[in-house]
């Protein structure tokens, strides 16, 4: 009996194509657009994890100044080499301690010139950020100690100076400083921020103190903190420490900040997951004006269909017989666009993804959620037009022209 009503459901269906198609569209709008921003959400999320993973492991940051507001310090006492060489003594959670400065330097080769971020560090740079020399090699000791006229530079500055070949063993000029280029760092692209990670040179720190800033500041210190050990402990530990550094009083704030890239990954992805949830949920709102749509057309077929069904509760079909079948013509509408949907949000998304260059990651769970949201819709926003084919006298629906 139950096939005999889906068959009855599926005749009527086909009977008028185009209706049929047009009463869908709004659910295979709105399941598409739903599978598509929690698709690409998700591939958003997964890309800030990767390239905040790809900056360093257990990063954390030491940047001078006290924090007052979103991009605001005050106070900003620049640190000392010895800061770091004390956090390398003296904590012993921490794997490696790279003390850094930079400054935006015109970097020039022959008759090419590219302005980019000249930092003066030490070996450990490479450790703390998860960076690895493609071609060449790093700073001997000889040179670190003694400020040597070397450095190691990124693709985009090879690209830019030296167009996309060799480099290793010429020599560029930072301002005064006529460098050899004895390394070529791998690849790293951008960061979350937007920044270019393979536009840097990076030259021994004591070369930069002698011949960029001329002085012996430290901008920042970065280090990484062990794997077995609590970066939250380390924080503690560091915090300590600079303030006995710094001799700050009890009463004194911080003038300094230290930076987890946990906690800036935690922020940038909870946003992307909000940013995808609202978007999803104004999404879904197609999914309910699909819905009265489909209401809309089956009261229109059962003002259409009075007389057939006039005849059939005529001759033995009882009530809840005409009910399901209304009911299952609207389920099979609803579901019918669910898997529309989900076939072209599929695609949609691997070409969305693929155009905004984040991961694709298929998601199961909102598939078949989007698909069973759009068969509780058909039976939801069905159930009343088939209640009033079901209710009709059998005496008025005959009379029906």
């Amino acid at each position: 009996m139950l096939w005999n009503t889906v068959l009855l459901a599926l005749r009527a269906i086909r009977r008028n194509m185009l209706r049929s198609f047009l009463t869908v569209l709004g659910i295979v709008i709105g399941v598409v657009a739903v599978i598509t921003m929690v698709t690409i959400g998700n591939g958003a999320t997964v890309k800030i994890q990767q390239q905040i993973a790809s900056m360093g492991s257990n990063m954390l940051m030491i940047t001078p100044g006290k924090r007052l507001g979103p991009g605001q310090s005050t106070g900003n006492i620049p640190f000392k080499e010895s800061d770091a060489d004390a956090i390398t003594k003296e904590i012993g959670s921490i794997a490696a301690v790279a003390p850094v400065s930079s400054q935006s330097v015109m970097a020039i080769f022959s008759n090419q010139n590219w302005t980019t971020q000249v930092s003066g560090t030490s070996n450990e740079y490479l450790k703390v950020t998860n960076r690895s020399i493609k071609t060449g090699r790093e700073f001997n000791d000889s040179e670190l100690r003694n400020g040597a006229a070397v450095c190691v530079i990124g693709e985009t500055v090879r690209k830019k100076l030296f167009g996309g070949q060799g480099g290793i063993g010429e020599k560029i000029r930072l301002q005064k400083l006529s460098c050899d280029i004895i390394g070529l760092l791998e690849a790293k692209g951008q960061s979350t921020m937007g920044t270019d990670q393979d536009d840097v040179v990076v030259i021994p720190l004591s070369t930069f103190h002698r011949r960029i800033s001329g002085n012996q500041d430290v901008g920042m210190i970065q280090l990484s903190v062990r794997k077995d050990s609590s970066t939250e402990k380390a924080q503690n530990d560091i915090r300590i420490l600079m303030r006995e550094r710094r001799h700050l009083s009890a009463s004194d704030d911080d003038n300094f900040n230290i930076m987890d890239m946990k906690e800036i990954t935690s922020m940038l992805t909870g946003t992307t997951q909000l940013l995808t949830a609202l978007l999803s949920a104004v999404a879904a709102v197609s999914l309910l004006v699909g819905g009265i749509g489909i209401m809309n057309i089956m009261l229109v077929s059962v003002t259409e269909r009075t007389r057939e069904i006039g005849i059939r509760l005529a001759i033995g079909a009882l009530e809840h017989e005409v009910l399901m079948q209304f009911l299952i013509e609207a389920v099979v509408l609803s579901s019918l666009g669910g898997l529309i949907g989900i076939a072209l949000a599929t695609v949609g998304s691997y070409l969305a993804a693929w155009l905004m260059q984040v991961p694709y990651i298929f998601n199961p769970g909102i598939n078949a959620l989007a698909f069973l949201f759009s068969a509780a819709i058909g039976i939801i926003f069905g159930f009343f037009p088939a209640r009033h084919a079901a209710s009709l006298d059998p005496i008025v629906a005959l009379r029906h022209e």
